[in-house]
């Protein structure tokens, strides 16, 4: 008998059903919840996650290793406790997983079927990568930085770590970490603890979870994780382009209180204060948001961002009337890039950052 696993049929893509492993992976993973968008900094427990196999068990990290190898003229392993001999940095990022709003594509790539909520900012502590590589002494002829984390499973039919890879430059950013801490505290399994990477401005696949090596190397990585998924494409068989820097997003506190099952809204007509969030990738500031009103759209009161890799707050007035009404957002970043309407077609759904639109019905209750 053909292993499944091992050998699986290939994926389709689907129209408005979801399978019941999309459904089980979305039980299994979660999104920031919406209303937490009013707080700066999101809790570890609202964070979004996503997880792709088992989280790794990891009783003590005084037992914990990473390894240096590959390319380096100076290799090495350290263990927790040397983490402390360096230069500690806080920085507050937001990250964002690439597959943010996929199942809002239509017909949209069987995954995890994330809505908007694929978001959340924290305070990330811990070390500069660069200062670990300039130990390492990274040797002319590398080319990359791979990051492996303990995290094992199998995806597009071949076992594996998850694994990912920087070009030599982008490893080498002051900007980019190792991380041991999320908003004060050890970071909680789910999120990579012992160590994890952390690339500010990138989607959250770059961010390799429970790190256990780093490794150079003298060619292109082709991890399954770095070629086989999170690349754009426009249709099966392309090379596509690699997914990397966020793109501009913006999104908005639903109004009013939500209907059990459908999450649409019920609001009581008058003055209503609408506020959200918005961000975008390698630390372009976010220049305006614009509140939609069935389409109409009104510049937003923005907040510049308090780091910047991180989200901005902005607000807005609404004088809600009676009927049924269309509540959008949409931002535009220092370069003129803007949200689309629409959303971009990608096979996998990556990548889109159409405008958010919540349907509110006004009326006294």
């Amino acid at each position: 008998m053909t292993n499944p696993i091992l050998n699986p049929v290939a994926k389709q893509h689907r129209d408005n059903t979801f399978s019941e492993y999309e459904v089980a992976l979305a039980n299994r993973n979660s999104g920031t919840l919406l209303e937490s968008l009013q707080q700066e900094v999101t809790p570890v427990g609202a964070h979004y996650l996503l997880s792709h196999f088992d989280i790794p068990f990891v009783n003590d990290a005084a037992n914990w290793d990473l390894n240096f190898h590959g390319c380096f003229d100076s290799p090495f392993t350290l263990n927790f406790n040397d983490l402390t001999n360096y230069p500690e940095i806080t920085q507050r990022v937001t990250l964002e997983c690439a597959g943010n709003g996929r199942r809002l594509v239509a017909p949209h790539w069987p995954s995890q079927p994330w809505g908007h909520e694929a978001v959340g900012t924290a305070d990330w502590t811990g070390v500069r990568l660069g200062d670990l590589l300039e130990q390492a002494s990274i040797s002319p002829a590398c080319t990359e930085i791979v990051f492996h984390g303990t995290d094992t499973g199998i995806d597009g039919g071949a076992v594996h770590n998850f694994a990912r890879s920087l070009d030599v430059e982008m490893a080498q950013h002051p900007d980019v970490m190792l991380a041991y801490a999320m908003n004060g505290q050890p970071l909680a399994p789910q999120h990579g603890y012992p160590l994890r990477l952390i690339v500010p401005g990138w989607y959250g696949m770059a961010s390799v979870k429970w790190l256990s090596e780093i490794e150079a190397i003298d060619h292109a990585f082709q991890g399954h994780q770095q070629v086989g998924t999170y690349v754009y494409r426009e249709k099966a068989g392309d090379t596509g382009i690699p997914v990397t820097e966020m793109r501009i997003r913006s999104l908005l506190v639903p109004p009013g209180i939500p209907d059990w099952s459908t999450r649409k809204r019920l609001l009581k007509p008058g003055n209503t204060k609408i506020v959200g969030r918005a961000w975008c990738g390698g630390g372009r500031p976010v220049a305006k948001v614009e509140l939609g009103i069935d389409d109409q759209w009104h510049e937003a009161t923005l907040t510049p961002a308090t780091s910047p890799y991180a989200w901005s707050h902005w607000e807005a007035e609404w004088l809600a009337t009676e009927g049924h009404h269309i509540v959008s957002c949409r931002a535009t970043d220092a370069q003129g890039s803007c949200q689309p309407i629409e959303p971009y077609w990608d096979t996998a759904g990556f990548g889109n950052n159409a405008v958010q639109r919540v349907e509110v019905w006004c009326e006294d209750y």
